[in-house]
């Protein structure tokens, strides 16, 4: 059984007690959001009391009244300046779409100013999504198409993929342009809007939305997922090199950097690196010695060095991007060996890393090899000198002993003969006075 106040409802609406030129209003909002409702009411009707209801609007369907400000999850505002009464609804949950209405309380008929049809929408963006690759202390540039009839429209973009707070955390818009290293440009002829990142970090990786804001309804986005690799060594040689003889060095590049340029610089670090030689003009090129060839067909450069000098030794970059965000460089460190008469003197090795962008340099451990030996070659003779000495003082000194041992002997034997012989002249003294008595 319907109540009275029900059918006075359905008849109302029969009546089109609905009144102005908007009378359905469509608002939409996100899960977990809020949204705000907003009617326009007649003149005459400020200081009536106020609602907002749900389905037939019966006792049970009413939300909140302008009597109480705020209950649970709704507010209500009445400002009677402008005869707009607004309500917001907040915590939004699937179960919260569907129709509402704007009511004035009256006597006899209530009086209905709006219908409003409420959407809500899952709070994430979007089924496709471009995917982005670049590298660390690079540059990229996300392409965000959008429709002709937006061509005025606000454009921003911002990270994470929440479009009900995208706009609020926009990292650059169209209205500023730039943003540190956040830069928009709007191509309207071509319909779509870009924002180039510098400066990369690996903390740029993630998703980013570009939104158009739309003065009715929910905001229109499109989403990219951006992944910043760092720099990282993936192949790793090593070559030995003379002072005086030639060196090559082999540099791949990817396939769609064939025209790009084509480089060696010597340098501790890729940002403070002197170009050597490269595949264009090297009418600057200091030291002829070093000599550039392209191969096409195989994806790679090799750089020969006609003569190698001490001077030569240092860290070196190969690679055919000058913003160095292909990703795809050969490192060389490279230390030199040279050769005397009598001694093979390593000052260094070169080692070869193929570099694809986060490169931690180690020392080599080769170079401190090398120190050793140095010092090797310089103490070695010195210390050989002292065992001489000490071994020839300890033959001496052992002639010197053995030769006091055996005059000793001698002289023993010396004093013995001599014991023996008085023995033997006092037996024959013996003798002979015997034979005098006789």
């Amino acid at each position: 059984m319907w109540s009275f106040q029900n059918l006075l409802f359905i008849l109302c609406i029969a009546l089109s007690c609905v009144t102005g030129e908007a009378a359905v209003i469509h608002v939409s909002g996100y899960e977990g959001g809020d949204v705000h409702v907003s009617c326009r009411y007649d003149s005459g009707y400020e200081d009536y009391e106020k609602y907002l209801c749900r389905n037939d609007c019966g006792n049970s369907d009413v939300l909140i009244m302008t009597t109480a400000a705020k209950k649970n999850k709704y507010s209500i505002y009445d400002d009677k300046s402008k005869r707009v009464l607004t309500t917001t609804i907040s915590d939004l949950s699937s179960r919260d779409a569907g129709k509402y209405w704007c009511g004035v309380t009256r006597t006899g008929v209530d009086y209905y100013p709006a219908e409003v049809k409420l959407d809500v929408v899952p709070d994430s963006c979007c089924d496709r999504s471009t995917k982005i690759q670049s590298y660390e202390e690079g540059s990229v540039s996300i392409s965000c198409p959008y429709e002709n009839s937006y061509q005025s429209n606000l454009k921003y973009i911002c990270r994470g993929n929440r479009p009900s707070t995208c706009q609020q955390q926009a990292v650059t818009t169209s209205d500023s342009k730039q943003n540190g290293r956040f830069t928009l440009t709007d191509d309207k002829a071509s319909r779509k809007f870009t924002v180039t990142i510098t400066r990369l970090t690996q903390k740029d990786s993630g998703s980013y939305l570009c939104g158009v804001h739309r003065d009715t309804g929910l905001d229109v986005f499109s989403a990219a997922e951006l992944e910043v690799k760092g720099w990282c060594c993936v192949k790793s040689n090593r070559l030995n090199g003379t002072v005086g003889h030639p060196l090559t060095m082999q540099c791949p590049y990817p396939p769609q950097h064939r025209t790009n340029r084509k480089f060696l610089c010597k340098g501790d670090h890729r940002h403070n690196c002197t170009d050597v030689v490269t595949s264009q003009n090297n009418s600057g090129q200091t030291d002829l010695r070093f000599t550039l060839i392209d191969d096409i067909s195989s994806s790679s450069f090799s750089v020969t060095i006609t003569e190698l000098k001490a001077g030569d030794a240092g860290t070196y970059w190969c690679g055919s991007d000058s913003e160095w965000s292909a990703g795809n460089y050969t490192k060389i460190q490279l230390s030199v060996v040279f050769l005397t008469s009598t001694v093979t003197s390593t000052i260094s090795t070169i080692t070869v890393e193929t570099i694809r962008p986060q490169s931690t340099y180690t020392p080599d451990k080769t170079v401190k090899g090398a120190a050793y030996f140095t010092v090797l070659v310089y103490t070695l003779p010195a210390v050989l000198a002292v065992l001489l000495i000490v071994t020839i003082f300890w033959v001496i000194l052992y002639i010197y002993k053995y030769s006091k041992v055996q005059g000793g002997v001698i002289m023993n034997m010396n004093r013995s003969n001599v014991a023996e012989a008085r023995e033997e002249m006092n037996v024959n003294n013996i003798y002979v006075i015997q034979e005098d008595v006789e």
